[in-house]
This record gives structure tokens, sequence and C-alpha cells, in this order.
């Protein structure tokens, strides 16, 4: 077999077969395939795409390129949440431990940020202590024990993806659904879970943009997973505005443990619940969506969510104080109000552009080995469609620099105020094969 043969299949238009698909990756893996080839394969794939069974060979073949986590010791119906990344998305902190909270096990793999998006692991960092880097033997102590974790990936988990993920973002081809799809699958289920709920998020803040192109990739993630044996439904949810009113690592850390105590906002909490009903429903713990709500809202009542979250703090070396002071996370030296310069309503808050912002304070990546500053960030004050006066505050900026000239422009060129506001729709559909 030559990869040469291969790329011309694909190039033509053609389907590939298994044995073509087990040959390229084994390839990437093993280093006898040059960057140049695989590139050009990848180039093939985005232009005349894949078929639903070379998506999932093409998925199942990354996945068994590495270690894949045995979590049968684990009692019960194991189930993880996956987001395509946005900007203000923590919905995975009180979302774990309010689905760990109801005795369902959550062994949560997640990643870091780059970009205008954020990352849970760096997150989780601002908080002095915790370690999200566990063996898999930690790791699955610490599910048998309090049911719940997130961490980095343990061992080598499909090694290639990590070289045709770096392909891909120097070949312009990052936006290809089959090799979206096969990246994030192929991580996600190496993780041993046995249910998978998939937040795909679009909008102006998203990775898909246009709510077509989240659509295509959300049925292709839910079929696969399927077929692969791990249940799983998405969810597309709005991406054109933050999420939440907090953007930066120790702010959402705040806005976190707020959801827990039952002061989060409300398009956060809504989130939340509703990834988090299609949990416990998949982990069969709730005979319909309605209850797994009232069961999940119960658990911010009680209090277990947020015990849950600090006994998570605990085991993973974090300090548990962070509960009820969030002073002991790293804190910017300057607040900076951006206020309103006109009366209106506000009709746009860019997601991308607020990410960028923080980023920019030093929030974010825009390389992989970038540091980060866990102290600053952004705190929204209005959502599109609040009214507002003019000298309000819109926005205050977490910062450690006493000049942002730069970051307040790019704030107050994308947080619009108007005298109309479009209408938000937070849930845009449910996919469920």
């Amino acid at each position: 077999m030559r990869m040469l043969d291969i790329i011309d299949t694909k190039r033509n238009g053609h389907e590939l077969t298994d044995e073509q698909i087990d040959f390229f990756i084994s390839g990437v893996v093993d280093g006898s395939i040059e960057d140049y080839q695989i590139s050009a394969l990848l180039m093939a794939i985005y232009f005349q795409g894949m078929t639903a069974p070379e998506q999932t060979k093409l998925t199942m073949a990354m996945l068994n390129s590495g270690d894949r986590l045995d979590l049968s010791a684990i009692d019960g119906i194991k189930v993880d949440k996956h987001s395509t990344g946005g900007v203000g998305d923590k919905t995975s902190l009180p979302l774990a431990a309010m689905v760990a909270a109801l005795g369902i096990p959550v062994p949560m793999i997640s990643g870091r940020g780059l970009g205008h998006t954020g990352g849970t692991l760096d997150k989780l960092e601002a908080i002095p202590g915790y370690r999200v880097a566990l063996s898999e033997t930690e790791f699955i102590h610490q599910v048998q024990t309090i049911g719940l974790a997130i961490v980095g990936a343990t061992g080598e988990i499909a090694p290639a993806d990590a070289r045709i993920y770096g392909l891909r973002d120097v070949t312009d081809t990052v936006d290809s659904i089959p090799l979206i799809a096969s990246s994030i699958l192929s991580k996600k289920l190496a993780s041993g879970t046995d249910a998978l709920v998939i937040d795909v998020k679009t909008g102006s803040g998203a990775f898909m943009r246009e709510e077509r192109d989240a659509q295509k990739l959300a049925h292709a993630l839910v079929e696969i997973a399927n077929q692969a044996g791990v249940k799983s439904m998405a969810i597309i949810s709005d991406m054109n505005q933050p999420l939440g009113n907090k953007i930066g690592n120790s702010l959402e850390i705040e806005e976190s443990i707020d959801v827990l105590k039952g002061k989060g906002p409300a398009d956060l909490v809504d989130l939340v619940l509703t990834l988090g009903s299609q949990m416990v429903v998949l982990a069969n713990q709730a005979p319909d969506l309605e209850t797994a709500r009232l069961m999940l809202e119960q658990t911010i009542k009680d209090g277990s969510a947020l015990e849950k979250f600090k006994q998570m703090i605990i085991m993973q070396d974090g300090d548990p104080a962070v509960i009820d002071d969030y002073g002991v996370m790293p804190q910017a030296q300057y607040h900076i109000p951006i206020v309103a310069e006109r009366d209106g309503i506000v009709t746009k808050i860019a997601a991308d552009e607020m990410g960028i912002a923080s980023m920019r304070l030093g929030g974010g990546r825009s390389a992989k080995d970038d540091q980060l500053d866990y102290a600053v960030g952004l705190v929204l004050h209005h959502k599109v469609g609040d009214k507002v006066r003019q000298g309000e505050p819109l926005v205050t900026v977490h910062s450690n620099q006493k000049e942002i000239d730069g970051v307040e422009k790019l704030i107050r060129a994308n947080f619009i105020i108007g005298d109309q506001a479009p209408t938000m729709k937070l849930i845009h559909e449910v996919i469920t094969k």
C-alpha cells in the first residue's frame, strides 16, 4: 500500500477503505509517513469530506493509536461532557459537581484553552495547589471515592491526533467536520466513559460560527459515539455573547462556585441544568428530563453539589478555602470600569472579541507555551437585551496593567448600545441521533 494512492483516492472523491485508514494512522504514529503527505491527505479530506463509515473508522483508528483507560473498576454508568469551546464557558465545573452529587460517577478529562476560548484545566489551576495531573490509578481511586475528578489526559491518549492536529493548524484544515469529530472523539472515547453529552457551540465566539455547520458536527459526533458503544447526545448552544458574566480564570472559578451556592447568572444556570438533565437520564437515574432537572436543582438547595466540588478540590491538593474566600486565588491589581456612552439597549456583545480582550490582558494564550495571568479578565454588568443609562458600567476590566487603552477600544467596538435588541436563544437544538 502506498500513501500516494491513498491521497489520490480521496482527492478524486472516493471512499477510503478501512485498510487505507489504518495504514495512514499507523504511519502517522510511527513516523513513516512524511508531514507533506499527511498534509496532502488532510487537504483532500477538507475538500472531499468523508462518509459516515469513513469518519467512524478514522475515529476508531486514532482512538486505537494510543492508550485507553479502563474504568471498569468504577461502579455505575460513567458519564462525561464535552464542549467545543467558548468564551466564559465554565459549565463543566458546576455541572460535574451537581451530577456527581446525585451518585453518578463523572470521570472528566479536560483540556486547556488556546486563543479566545478558555480551558477547564487553566481555570482549575487558578485555585492554589490544584493538581490536574493525576496518574491513572489516582484518577480511578478518586472517582471511586467521591464520584468525581477533573484532570488532564493521562498516559498517551490518541497520539495520532497530536501530530494531525499540529498539521491541521498550519495547513488551514482545522474546520473540517470529519477531522474535528475524529479529533474530539478519539480522545473522549479513550477516557473509558459509558455515556457522553456534547455541547456544540455556535455563533461569533464558537468554532462553528454558522448553525448549519454546528448541526453537521453535532450529528457526526453523536453518530460516531453511538456506533462506538458510548451512549451520546448533543446540544447546540449559543455563543454569540459570552456565557455568564465573568471571563478569566480566577473570575470563572468564582462564578462556578456562585452557581453551586444558588447565585449564578441565569444563562449559565440554564445551560448547566439542560446539559446535566441529559447526563442524569443517560445514567438511568431519572425517568425523564423534567425529573432530572428537579434532582439537579436540589443538589444546589441542599448544598451537596458545593460539598462535592470542595471534596474534589481537597483530593486534588487544592485549597478548599476558595469556597468561602475567592481572595485566595490570584487577584488583579486594577479594576477599571468601562461605562456606557449613551442610554439604550445592549444589542451586541461579540463573544470572540471579549475573549480576545481577556487574552490581551494575559488571561488566555495566543501560543501553546504562553504563561497565563490567572487574575485578569472581564466582568460583564449587562447582557444583550438589557437597558442601560449613560455613565453606567458595562464591563469592569480586571488587569495588572494600569494602561488598557487597546483593550478598552476593543471592548467598546464590540459591546454595542442601540435602540432594539435581537432575540437571543440559548439552546438552539437537541440532537439524539
